[in-house]
């Protein structure tokens, strides 16, 4: 059975971040970790479960740093790509704020495909480590409103707070 649907074809130009930094895959790996902590989903279903009002909500579910980030998600594929042929450390992470999102997600539901952010990181053959990102904004300025694309100017200045934590350059793109 076919279900009626409207087609929308919508080109999503994005701006790749590559940083490589001169430290151990380990090293910043962990840093990241520690910098972005995980959701604590127990605490969120607490929250809910007691009727919590959105500014307790996102207060208390936003990460410690400047940044307000948490991790979603997190996979360690390299156990697996170590099987098909590629020894190479790699960690990747959806990272976010739901307070960013809500912003977004009520002009917009759709908004939700680029948010929460998704983080790279490997290590280099020079023994450093790759950190690979999407400027939020260059996604999310495809939904063609301007509140989005200022919450996508937020996402870009937070994602810049969050690297100078970890003692990264802001890339020039996130300069605002």
């Amino acid at each position: 059975m076919a279900l009626p649907a409207t087609e929308r074809i919508i080109p999503v130009p994005v701006t790749r971040i590559e940083l490589e930094a001169a430290v151990a895959f380990g090293t910043l790996r962990r840093a990241f970790e520690v910098e972005v902590p995980p959701l604590d989903v127990g605490q969120l279903r607490d929250l809910l479960a007691d009727d919590a009002d959105w500014r307790r909500l996102t207060r208390e579910t936003a990460g410690p740093g400047i940044h307000r980030f948490v991790r979603f998600w997190t996979d360690h594929p390299t156990p697996v790509m170590r099987v098909g042929g590629a020894d190479i450390p790699s960690a990747v992470y959806l990272i976010g704020d739901y307070a960013t999102a809500a912003r977004m997600f009520r002009h917009d539901p759709g908004t939700l495909l680029y948010t929460p952010i998704r983080v790279e990181l490997h290590a280099a053959r020079s023994g450093g480590t790759v950190l690979s990102v999407d400027q939020p904004s260059s996604r999310l300025a495809s939904f063609g409103n301007n509140k989005i694309t200022q919450a996508g100017f937020e996402l870009d200045r937070m994602l810049g707070d969050l690297l100078e934590e970890l003692g990264l350059p802001r890339p020039s793109v996130l300069r605002r």
